[in-house]
């Protein structure tokens, strides 16, 4: 026995099926979700710790407990007893008389100053110290110790991939992998184990001048001609955040640009945290202390110094009259500069104080122009400096362990008192 079966357009079904969906969720709908004040107080914790955890458990400054104004021993109500007021006339002429008695001038006067000192308005009077520059730190000079492999100056291999020239290196502190950047806007993740490409992050429009590793997490950023920073996901390859705002060439990571500016990222909002607009010309190189809350950013008109979270300025390094390149920091406080023309610069960073300076040479059968320096960085034990040059080698640096105190004096004169210039 067959059945008739009707027939239905789609557009028929389908609309049955949004209204039965509807019907079925109607009592859902306008109702908020319940307030779970646990995880909100999670919420908020967890972001207090990510904004303010390294700043929040400071020590707080002692605070004097103030004293009531009936208090005998409190030495500005002694002050306004002896001065009088409305009320007192009495004491107003006990004020005018300190100054005529004669039988007892030094003890009233000495009391008088006393009183005046403890008071916050008179607080002015009381003469300051003369500002002083603290006296740099000795620290040898730096000379050539030889070029290419750090234990045997041989070279054990080469990658090959880039169709361009390489910009930018790094090595992952925590997998056997190294990350290289170039102009022909490819960034490889290299398997130093096995030798070879394992990834390649695609999505830059230009040529990608610097690359970072994230200390703690497994990220990646780089920078380069298309004005954009990316975070990279290592594993997946996925761009998480493409952090856009500057108008040039980003040359380094924080990020520093051709545009004169200085940006500080948030990471987790992908946005910019602050824009330092103190530079007068291009930022090609940036350097983060190995233990303060600091870093430096180098530019031809001069190297400044900078306080993290908010870009706080500190001070000037003034001296190095060329494009600067890349900077370098180690654990003994050695900051150096190396620019295009050759000069490396090393200063004390506390002070900044240049105790050294030196012009590297072009090895031979170069031409004079290619005595720049592209790139550097201290070995682990910041013993060694690295450098890579435009004659196409690179040298190492290390201290002189033959300079002493004696030989190589500092040249400083503490007589001159270096204001702050922003």
């Amino acid at each position: 026995m067959s059945e008739d079966v009707q027939k239905h357009s789609v557009h028929t079904l389908v609309f049955r099926s949004l209204k039965r969906t509807h019907d079925m969720f109607l009592s859902d709908q306008g109702t908020m979700p319940v307030r779970d004040e646990r995880s909100e107080w999670f919420r908020r914790q967890c972001k207090l710790n990510d904004e303010y955890g390294l700043v929040k458990n400071l020590p707080k400054e002692p605070t004097r407990k103030p004293q009531p104004h009936n208090d005998p021993n409190n030495p500005y109500n002694q002050w306004q007893d002896a001065r009088g007021s409305a009320d007192n006339p009495a004491g107003s002429q006990a004020m005018d008389m300190i100054g005529y008695d004669k039988n007892r001038p030094d003890q009233l006067a000495a009391d008088s100053n006393k009183a005046l000192v403890a008071v916050g308005a008179q607080q002015a009077l009381v003469p300051k110290k003369a500002p002083t520059m603290p006296k740099p730190e000795w620290h040898p000079p730096w000379k050539l110790y030889r070029i290419w492999d750090l234990a045997t100056g041989t070279l054990k291999l080469s990658l090959t991939g880039h169709i361009s020239a390489v910009r930018g290196v790094c090595v992952s502190p925590r997998q056997p992998y190294l990350f290289s950047c170039g102009e022909d806007k490819k960034v490889m993740c290299w398997d130093l184990e096995q030798n070879k490409v394992i990834r390649s992050y695609h999505g830059h429009l230009s040529a990608v001048y610097s690359i970072d590793v994230h200390p703690t997490i497994d990220i990646i950023a780089t920078c380069g001609r298309d004005s954009t920073c990316r975070i990279w996901d290592m594993r997946t390859k996925a761009c998480v955040h493409t952090l856009a705002g500057h108008t040039n060439t980003v040359a380094e990571i924080i990020t520093g640009s051709h545009d004169c500016t200085i940006r500080l990222w948030d990471l987790a909002a992908g946005k910019s945290r602050a824009t330092l607009t103190n530079h007068k010309k291009s930022v090609r190189a940036l350097a983060i202390h190995p233990t303060q809350y600091t870093f430096a950013s180098g530019s031809p008109d001069n190297i400044k110094q900078w306080k993290f979270p908010d870009g706080n300025f500190l001070q000037n390094m003034s001296g190095h009259n060329a494009i600067i390149n890349s900077l370098a920091l180690n654990l003994d406080n050695v900051l150096v500069s190396a620019a295009d023309n050759g000069s490396m610069h090393f200063w004390d960073w506390k002070t900044g104080y240049n105790f050294q300076r030196m012009q590297v040479a072009a090895q031979p059968g170069s031409i004079d122009s290619e005595a720049g320096i592209f790139a550097m960085t201290f070995d682990h034990s910041s013993t060694r400096l690295i450098t890579a040059e435009a004659d196409k080698t690179i040298k190492i640096y290390k201290e002189d362990d033959t300079a002493t105190e004696e030989s190589h004096p500092l040249n400083w004169r503490p007589d001159i008192i270096r204001k702050k210039r922003y």
